[in-house]
């Protein structure tokens, strides 16, 4: 079917002589009459450098997009030793404005989460299958580090549940707790030293950008199920149960729990859930009232205090109730000499360490950006996963496991006023005199007490609101979210988190290989071009083919563009045949988003060309970007191109091919 020249023409003409209106200002721009040409701007080189020059650049934004010497420029030799610093100690340049005023909030903050960290500290522990004591000692020597190093001015540093859930699961699988305590402790402490190896390299290197690999909505799923996992294995010690399996899928502890059900202990179940109640209670009431946060805050510690009296008291007649026993007074003994470094559990180690290291560096800078976020200050990345590494490399040469922010903890130093970090050193002082003097006290806590606290604390990380979000945003987020939950539950703890993992990883590669790609039109009245899709009142261009890529081209999905292009072009010509349109002649693509290019990338546009030229169909790129020029200019492939084939913006090609096409007087 011939051209319709007409129709073309009118087309163009009546483009000309409309006006464009903005949706701020109501004045009228008029647009150049039809007789004049249009005015056509050349698409330029990026200015030339030499390649010592971008990979700089390149690296330099890869590595250092927050510019960390900044501060340093046009500075004394003076001044830059104490900016330098206050870079890698954040206490030497809070501590110079430090006051009475701020101590008297932070004392307060600090003594409140004490009475938390206390008995989380002996439930984690017991959690990670290690002794209750190794909890106290974690909420002794990390939180000092960190106060030194971090930047975060709410972040209340000891053990998680989910680390020491991850830990205890990984190294029972090869080695029992109670068969061989010592070699336990060992991997342990080894496992916890290479954790914090590989969060403070990433700090060094500033590598950061590798744990984003874990989602928010592989983080979501992941937490809800160790949370429920968490939940069921305290099942024994509320039901009173010795014997008990150490596996952590969902059938094997629900199968455990029914069948020692002679094991049961009415007194047990009478004590747990008379106590779960009172916390998940106070834990309601913060909820509701923040302001009463002091109340769940307390509750724990005014829990173990009374169920010891309890115990104490009924000690004769209660024979059902198990209870903690002595716990060692005295400071952290050393443990440097523990470290495992050799022998058949050293990958068992360095594999704990590595996984229990990103989800505490995960979990640690999420919260400390977070409470710095409803403070308006910042938090350094790089800088709290040195703090974090480092705080636990020093952990594990003093008999302490994985920690790093809490968000139970951190809520409650946030609510309680907390100004700097001092707040972890009056939560260490706390400690330490928890460690030297009331140890004995802690003899006949009872252990469903600690079941009932870790309930109480993991119930929190069940968050089915984001999961909601989720599904009404992004359903392959969804999807990563409930390969996360049911692999954690079903499977194992490590291998749901790979799951999940590898399913972001698939959305990833998803979205690389197969970019959106979008057919523009014309909005009447106006040099505007967006997808026909999306706006309704944009019309197609008689004669134009008009298509948008969203993504870099690379190797991986330049394959799938040169198809999708050809077929967009079989569409459009099936259409204009059945509704008997003007004939194809010119397909422009405009390169506005493809913000880089491979020579795979280019290879596809030079043989897309060749076969659009056979079927006397015209190529015209609009808008490449510097980088994606300036590879097209070396590759020569502007050569056969041609400049006549490159346009600033999709008006002024439209505009500009159009014109040719008129015939002459």
């Amino acid at each position: 079917m011939g051209l319709n020249s007409n129709r073309v023409e009118d087309f163009f003409t009546h483009s000309a002589n409309t006006t464009v209106t903005s949706l701020k200002v109501s004045t009228e721009i008029p647009m150049p009459p039809p007789e004049e040409a249009v005015e056509v701007h050349n698409v330029c080189l990026p200015p030339k450098k030499t390649t010592f020059q971008k990979l700089k650049h390149r690296l330099s934004d890869i590595f250092f997009p927050d510019d960390p010497l900044h501060g340093f420029k046009n500075q004394t030799w003076c001044k830059k030793l104490v900016l330098g610093l206050q870079s890698l100690f954040p206490i030497c340049q809070w501590g110079l404005h430090y006051n009475l005023k701020l101590f008297r909030s932070d004392i307060i903050s600090g003594l409140t989460i004490a009475s938390l960290a206390i008995p989380q500290g002996i439930s984690y522990a017991k959690l990670a299958n290690l002794p209750p004591i190794v909890g106290l000692y974690s909420s002794f020597v990390p939180p000092l580090i960190y106060s030194v190093l971090g930047s975060s001015r709410h972040l209340a540093v000891g053990p998680v549940s989910i680390a020491s859930l991850v830990m205890g699961t990984m190294l029972s699988g090869s080695v029992s707790s109670t068969d061989d305590p010592i070699l336990y402790l060992q991997l342990a402490f080894t496992a916890t030293f290479f954790a914090g190896v590989f969060q403070a390299s990433l700090g060094l290197l500033r590598l950061g950008f590798l744990i984003d690999f874990l989602s928010n909505a592989t983080l979501v799923g992941f937490m809800a199920g160790a949370a429920v996992i968490v939940a069921l294995q305290q099942l024994k010690g509320l039901l009173g149960i010795v014997h008990f399996t150490g596996k952590m899928q969902f059938v094997p502890v629900m199968t455990s729990v029914f069948d020692h059900k002679d094991e049961w202990s009415w007194q047990t179940i009478v004590m747990g859930f008379g106590f779960l109640l009172f916390l998940l209670t106070t834990r309601q009431i913060s909820i509701k009232k923040p302001k009463l946060f002091w109340v769940s805050a307390a509750a724990p510690l005014t829990s173990v205090i009374l169920s010891t009296i309890l115990v104490f008291c009924i000690k004769s007649k209660a024979h059902g109730i198990s209870y903690i026993g002595r716990l060692p007074k005295g400071l952290n003994p050393p443990s440097l000499n523990m470290l495992y470094f050799n022998g058949q559990y050293l990958a068992l180690t360095i594999k704990t360490g590595l996984i229990t290291g990103i989800l505490s560096l995960t979990e640690g800078i999420a919260v400390g950006r977070t409470f710095a976020s409803l403070q308006n200050y910042q938090v350094d990345g790089n800088k709290e996963m040195m703090a974090i590494g480092l705080m636990n490399m020093a952990g594990s040469c003093t008999s302490c496991y994985v920690t790093t922010g809490s968000f139970s903890r951190s809520a409650v130093n946030y609510n309680a006023g907390a100004q700097t970090a001092v707040s972890n050193i009056v939560l260490a002082a706390a400690v330490l005199v928890t460690l030297l003097f009331l140890m004995p006290l802690f003899y006949y806590t009872p252990n469903v007490i600690l079941a009932a606290i870790i309930i109480t604390a993991v119930i929190g990380l069940i968050d089915y609101r984001a999961a909601y979000k989720l599904w009404k945003v992004d359903k392959l987020d969804f999807l990563a979210c409930i390969c996360s939950f049911f692999g954690v539950l079903f499977i194992s703890v490590p291998l749901g988190l790979a799951i999940a993992v590898g399913v972001s990883i698939f959305k990833i590669l998803l979205h690389v290989t197969r970019p959106n790609t979008v057919v523009l039109g014309n909005i009447p009245r106006t040099q505007i071009y967006q997808s026909l899709n999306r706006y309704k009142e944009a019309s197609r261009v008689p004669s134009f083919l008009i298509l948008a890529i969203e993504s870099p081209i690379y190797f991986a999905n330049s394959t799938y563009l040169h198809e999708r292009m050809l077929r967009w072009v079989r569409e459009e010509e099936g259409r204009i045949n059945e509704s008997h349109e003007s004939t194809l002649k010119c397909i422009i693509i405009d390169m506005t988003a493809v913000s880089a290019i491979d020579t795979s990338g280019i290879d596809m546009l030079c043989e897309l060309r060749k076969i659009l030229e056979k079927r006397s169909l015209q190529l015209v790129l609009v808008n490449p970007v510097g980088s994606v020029m300036e590879k097209m200019h070396k590759s020569k492939i502007l050569e056969s191109f041609g400049m006549s084939s490159m346009y600033l913006t999709v008006a002024e090609a439209v505009g500009d091919i159009a014109a040719s096409w008129k015939p002459q007087p």
